[in-house]
């Protein structure tokens, strides 16, 4: 009977194997090389890959992290902040995040800036706990004010995945929707989103989540709202070439997070515009996607190694990061 035991206990274990394995050959067939052996000993359900020279006919530096959620776990990282988004937390760089977690993937989150001080201006939801807010307001000029739904990739208790927008009116009253309010600064503000505006909102809830925007994958299908999540000002610039980074997921549950170089760190290379991403994730089988901040906080480390050349020549001290285990 123990050597039944036994035996059936180091089948269950090979199965487990082969099933948190990533099959690479979809990856391999559009063009993306296995680099992981570069980075030292990673997870058998972890896989790093870098870009073929040009994709959709554009001279890129990219690189994924494939993840297959059914055996690994992610968390997020982020100072905390209440909903007026300003934080007494230090921001830190990846590398600093990757000393204190030893996480082998770590990507850079959502997005943040400084004024009076530090704020975080992007979701952030660990182990069931909102850390941080997307902002929920914008404007072109100060004289009018917006309300944007704004983009979060996230997992339910339930262990589902999805892309969707969200808004905080408080901490105690956040909705999230499956469409976005379809605001424009080419028009006059909508209302403050609610219950019953957007169509279809629930209560936001998320066991994990980062925020960012725009969503570039919903339910199979590129979208891309930067418009509707007010992206034109901002600096996220989503119609120019730019470094970006992005996390989706596929259908068979592989999580894969993105981060291309860019503004001429490897020379000819500018960066993507948001569409461009969107593209590419598309291809990779992401079914739901969303960008990340990108620019100068673009950073993906491998077991600590950086990917991409960093454009502003050192990482940068960021309000959120990603981290896959």
């Amino acid at each position: 009977m123990d050597k039944i035991k036994a035996a059936l206990r180091f089948t269950l274990v090979i199965s487990l194997l082969m099933s948190c394995s990533n099959p690479s050959q979809t990856f391999i067939d559009l063009g993306w090389t296995d680099v992981g052996a570069s980075y030292g000993t990673l997870p058998e359900y972890v896989s790093v890959y870098g870009s073929p020279a040009s994709l959709n006919g554009k001279p890129v530096v990219a690189y994924i992290a494939v993840v297959d959620m059914k055996c690994a776990d992610w968390d997020v990282w982020s100072v905390r902040s209440d909903i007026s988004c300003k934080t007494d937390d230090a921001y830190k760089t990846p590398s600093q995040v990757y000393e204190d977690t030893k996480a082998p993937i770590i990507v850079n989150g959502g997005f943040f800036f400084w004024s009076d001080g530090n704020y975080t201006s992007s979701l952030a939801v660990s182990k069931g706990e909102a850390l941080a807010y997307n902002i929920n307001y914008a404007s072109e000029d100060w004289v009018s004010v917006y309300y944007p739904t704004r983009a979060a990739f996230l997992q339910k208790e339930d262990g589902g995945f999805d892309a969707c927008w969200t808004y905080a009116v408080s901490a105690e009253c956040h909705y999230a929707y499956q469409i976005p309010a379809d605001n424009s600064y080419e028009k006059d503000p909508l209302n403050v989103p609610s219950a019953t505006f957007p169509a279809d909102a629930e209560i936001f809830e998320a066991r994990t989540a980062i925020g960012g925007g725009p969503v570039l994958i919903k339910d199979g299908r590129i979208c891309d709202t930067w418009k509707e999540e007010m992206f034109d000002v901002g600096g996220v610039e989503p119609a120019s070439s730019h470094p970006r980074t992005a996390i989706g997921i596929t259908a068979d549950k592989k999580m894969i997070v993105f981060v291309c170089e860019g503004r001429n760190i490897t020379e000819g290379v500018m960066g993507m515009t948001t569409a461009e991403v969107a593209s590419v994730l598309k291809d990779l089988g992401c079914v739901d996607a969303v960008n990340l901040d990108g620019g100068g906080s673009s950073c993906m480390l491998v077991n600590g190694k950086e990917t991409i050349k960093v454009s502003g020549g050192k990482q940068r001290a960021v309000a959120s990061a990603v981290m896959l285990k």
